[in-house]
């Protein structure tokens, strides 16, 4: 019994040390400096530097005059009728482009679907999307200069061969709707990079199940496929939509005459003779664009934090 009981009286009383102990390391880890915070400050500099900075310069200077002084007068300019115009041509042009390139982007991804991840062709069109995703600006447009435009290979092509003449009806590869075209070019893979993993990330279960309660394939997608990926399609969207109306060197290599959209309209405030008392339009415009760019992307935010719940 005294064995017993010595044996248990310093179990007993060895806990506690233990416990103690393992308190104090807990404390004096806790209780050092971290430095893994460094890690964050070249990004931290980056942002500064390139988003906030621009940002609060862009959205400042819309609200003062060349003198210093506080005005109205830029600002109110976004009611001007050449500016709505400006306005709604981007947003059209945006909006028809993301529809078309989410549409595509949808459907390439739905192919994708039943090969093998780890195969050629998954792997290829996965490196080419990543890449074509960001091959945009003068490259972009030389590229369809050279291929369609006025002596483009293909348009040279079809009009000594077939005799169609794809300017007909004026140089339209230079205009408004010439920029639908390579705008499409870079959605396509850019929704293939964003709506991939929702689409991969269903569940085998879910259409094993629903073919066990007697449903068909095309009852799948109705009913369980296409709710579920329906924030994620619809973020993929709004993405798309602010990449495209904040696209600038693209529109500025092709459409070198004219301002048919908000940013070229802002290199022409910035680079052209003002109107009196509206020096700082540009920074009116660009106020503007960051308004609309930021409650998309809110909406997209929003949106992906709700199709994130079923992914993970």
């Amino acid at each position: 019994m005294t064995t017993i009981s010595v044996a248990g009286t310093d179990a007993a009383a060895s806990v506690p040390v233990t416990a103690a102990g393992s308190s104090r390391e807990a404390g004096a880890r806790r209780s050092a400096p971290s430095w893994a915070w460094l890690g964050l400050v070249p990004f931290a500099a980056y942002v500064v530097l390139f988003l906030a900075v621009p940002t609060i310069l862009a959205i400042g200077s819309g609200f003062f005059a060349d003198d210093g002084s506080f005005t109205w007068t830029n600002v109110s300019a976004l009611a001007d009728p050449v500016v709505l115009t400006t306005f709604a041509n981007s947003a059209g042009l945006s909006l028809l482009t993301a529809v078309v390139g989410a549409l595509v982007g949808a459907l390439v991804c739905y192919a994708l679907l039943g090969m093998n991840p780890e195969g050629a062709v998954r792997s290829m069109v996965d490196a080419a999307s990543g890449v074509l995703a960001q091959f945009g600006g003068v490259m972009l447009a030389f590229a369809f200069i050279a291929t369609i435009g006025i002596q483009g290979v293909l348009k040279l092509f079809l009009q000594d061969a077939f005799g169609i003449d794809i300017y007909a009806n004026g140089t339209w590869l230079y205009e408004l709707p010439g920029l639908i075209l390579p705008y499409i070019y870079f959605q396509i893979p850019l929704m293939v990079i964003t709506f991939m993993p929702a689409l991969a990330a269903l569940k085998p279960q879910w259409s094993e199940a629903n073919l066990t309660l007697g449903g068909t394939r095309a009852s799948f997608w109705l009913r369980i496929g296409i709710p579920v990926l329906a924030p994620s399609f619809l973020a993929s969207l709004l993405l798309l939509f602010a990449n495209a109306f904040s696209s600038y060197a693209t529109a500025a290599a092709l459409a070198s005459q004219g301002s048919q959209i908000v940013p070229l309209q802002i290199r022409t405030a910035l680079t052209s003779e003002t109107v009196l008392g509206r020096e700082n339009l540009a920074g009116a415009l660009a106020l503007g664009m960051i308004l609309i760019v930021g409650v998309v992307m809110g909406l997209y935010s929003l949106i992906q934090r709700r199709a994130a719940r079923w992914q993970s």
